[in-house]
């Protein structure tokens, strides 16, 4: 079990202020969130490398910042491993050089077997004399890795560790920097602003956004339950839709949008029943939408749950997938520009289903996909 994150950390710096709170049972924490809502700063507050102005950082019950205690731990005696934004190589550096940098005050036979291990465990053995410019994208991440774990930090911080690399080195990498975290075992935290590079990297999602933490949970949680609208939004969750309660229970929420009577499963961790003719955010998921095929008949409402009919108005091709922008049969204006609901079919089922050239349809949507947000 890797070590326990307590962050308390307030900075005021001119035009921005970061009061975040945020702790981590061990594991990876993913900070996520827009460019310029704090994620970096916290990094360097733990890092030692900027003073908060209050607050408390604590690792494995290890104190490294309390402004109230005026504990402020250098720089180099917190055992914090840091790996910068484009990873920041030394250039005239071999690969064995940049990995041992942080050794350099050991004793020379003890920092040469700490090099050797590290480029062995990262599978560097062989590129020990090579140059940052002589290895590709993989191999630099991996250099850069290596030299922020050579110290055997009891925390590894990560700045956008993926943003040098193009898309498709990305996603590979992306794979490959969570099974050295896994097998390394060391507590990190790793900034990122891709919801689906904190979700693949994080065991814990913490979401900033304006220097404040607006959520902070497990990534599963956090993925079906985000917190509030402003928490959904900054994920880019798609469908995020404004309704008016009908009817609310304990395990049932009733809800007119569009028009429409819809039906969806109560939060079973929500105490508050919200009054009718209340307005109400929802949202949901685009791959759960239903469409009906026109070869078996009408749909039966028996069967088939919160029916509705569109036309597909705009898709679009993602390979796998499509996606297909509706706008519900209803008068006024859509709920979403030019459009109401945008919906993710496999690209056999747009083929099978010929939505190239059919564009009207009937539509279902299970109860369980449309997940009521919190006020």
């Amino acid at each position: 079990m890797s070590a326990r994150l307590e962050v308390r950390l307030v900075k005021r710096l001119p035009g921005f202020t970061l009061d975040a709170q945020w702790s981590a049972d061990g594991g990876v924490a993913a900070l996520f969130g827009p460019s310029g809502a704090g994620k970096t700063l916290t990094l360097s507050c733990m890092a030692g490398l900027l003073r908060p102005d209050a607050g408390r950082i604590v690792v494995d019950g290890r104190v490294l910042f309390d402004a109230a205690a005026g504990v402020d731990v250098p720089p180099q005696a917190r055992r914090v491993g840091y790996v910068f934004q484009g990873y920041a190589l030394f250039p005239h550096r071999t690969v064995a050089e940049n990995v041992g940098f942080g050794l350099r005050d050991r004793p020379r036979a003890e920092r040469e077997r700490r090099v050797a291990e590290v480029v062995a465990r990262l599978g560097l053995g062989g590129f020990e004399r090579r140059y940052p410019s002589e290895l590709s994208g993989g191999q630099r991440q991996r250099v850069a890795l290596g030299r922020a774990l050579g110290i055997d930090p009891a925390l590894l911080l990560l700045d956008e560790p993926l943003s040098a690399l193009d898309a498709p080195l990305r996603a590979a990498l992306r794979n490959d920097l969570r099974a050295i975290l896994s097998e390394w075992g060391t507590a990190a935290v790793v900034v990122t602003h891709d919801f689906s590079e904190a979700y693949r990297l994080g065991d814990r999602i913490v979401v900033y956004d304006h220097g404040r933490v607006v959520q902070s949970a497990p990534r599963a949680e956090l993925l079906w339950q985000p917190a509030s609208e402003a928490v959904a939004r900054i994920m880019d969750i798609p469908n995020v839709l404004h309704g008016t309660v009908v009817k609310a229970t304990p395990d049932r929420i009733q809800l007119r949008w569009r028009g429409q009577l819809l039906e969806a499963v109560n939060s079973p961790t929500r105490s508050y029943l919200p009054p009718p003719e209340s307005p109400l955010a929802f949202f949901i998921r685009p791959e759960y939408v239903r469409l009906i095929r026109k070869d078996r008949g009408p749909a039966d409402p028996g069967h088939h749950m919160n029916l509705m009919t569109g036309t597909v108005v705009a898709d679009e091709d993602f390979g796998t997938t499509w996606t297909l922008r509706i706008r519900l049969d209803h008068p006024g204006p859509p709920a979403q520009g030019d459009y109401d609901l945008q919906v993710e079919v496999p690209h056999l089922v747009y083929e099978i289903l010929e939505i190239d050239r059919d564009r009207h349809w009937e539509f279902s949507i299970h109860r369980g996909s449309i997940h009521v947000l919190p006020a």
